[in-house]
């Protein structure tokens, strides 16, 4: 497969274009597919510069696609990467600009008016990330200070839920993406950053001084984050989930997972070193699409 960044041009063109309720065809007849992919979500899918994109979601997303490819027999498919964010990726996956996005999703029952999600691939925990002089190891030390979320994100939503955050009073600030959430955090903006662990794990990881920083704090909530498509296109789902489920079985995606979580990885060669939970074995063990909302049920 050959991949280049979708033009401001091509965006612009597909976006003003009705959504494809056939996510095969359109593939087919056009040779090309289009990748939703995040700036700076920690090791599930970043940005190494130059139109290039690399990640856990992102290597999955690359071999499903390839899958697609093999299913509809093409000799070449054209992978254009469309970068999203928070607030604007799913209107994107809706209007056919983005045909698979492979960021940090997290799948929940509102999500899924909308849109469609492949089987789990990663379990998260949100939590909290702090810088290691500051004395604060819980949410009820969050009283009063800043706290720094990521515009479009459900984050600090549970840490007010959380039943020790109920009563905290504190101050949202807003990055708008996770880079410039962690650089409120960085530059004393923020006292706090909340967040899916391993995106703050990967903030931290490529900091200029990783030991500076902290992950900290009760688990705020734990989500199952997938794969997004276009809803009710049953064919192109099947897709994904036969292609990400084959990885599950053959250990094929574990190994994915040691390649990005546990090891060097470029630009830096730094390790994020976040070891695979028990959460996202028993998803891979059996495979779903689950919303939040399943996994919130005592």
């Amino acid at each position: 497969m050959t991949k280049t960044l979708i033009t401001a041009a091509a965006l612009a063109l597909l976006a003003a274009g009705a959504a494809q309720a056939d996510t095969l065809a359109k593939i087919k007849q056009s040779g090309a597919a289009s990748m939703g992919v995040r700036e700076s979500s920690g090791a599930l899918s970043y940005t190494l510069g130059d139109g290039k994109y690399a990640g856990f979601h992102v290597e999955v997303c690359t071999r499903v696609l390839a899958d697609v490819q093999k299913q509809l027999g093409l000799a070449k498919l054209d992978v254009k990467y469309v970068p999203v964010t928070s607030q604007n990726r799913i209107p994107l996956v809706q209007n056919g600009t983005v045909d698979i996005e492979c960021g940090s999703t997290t799948n929940n029952a509102t999500r899924q008016k909308d849109v469609a999600f492949a089987v789990t691939t990663y379990v998260e925990e949100v939590r909290i990330a702090v810088k290691a002089n500051s004395g604060i190891t819980s949410i009820a030390q969050l009283a009063n200070k800043n706290v720094a979320t990521t515009t479009g994100t459900t984050s600090v939503q549970h840490l007010r839920r959380h039943e020790r955050g109920a009563n905290v009073n504190f101050n949202e600030v807003f990055g708008k993406d996770h880079a410039d959430s962690f650089l409120l955090l960085e530059t004393g903006r923020a006292d706090a950053f909340v967040m899916d662990g391993q995106i703050l794990a990967g903030n931290i990881a490529k900091a200029k001084n990783p030991a500076e920083y902290r992950i900290v704090g009760e688990v705020l909530s734990v989500e199952p984050i997938a794969i997004m498509i276009r809803k009710d296109d049953a064919p192109f789902k099947k897709a994904v989930d036969d292609s990400i489920i084959a990885m599950m079985k053959s250990g094929e995606i574990g190994r994915l997972y040691d390649k990005w979580f546990t090891q060097p990885i470029p630009p830096t060669n730094t390790r994020v070193g976040l070891p695979v939970s028990e959460a996202t074995r028993a998803a891979w063990a059996n495979p779903n699409d689950k919303p939040l909302e399943d996994y919130q049920k005592k």
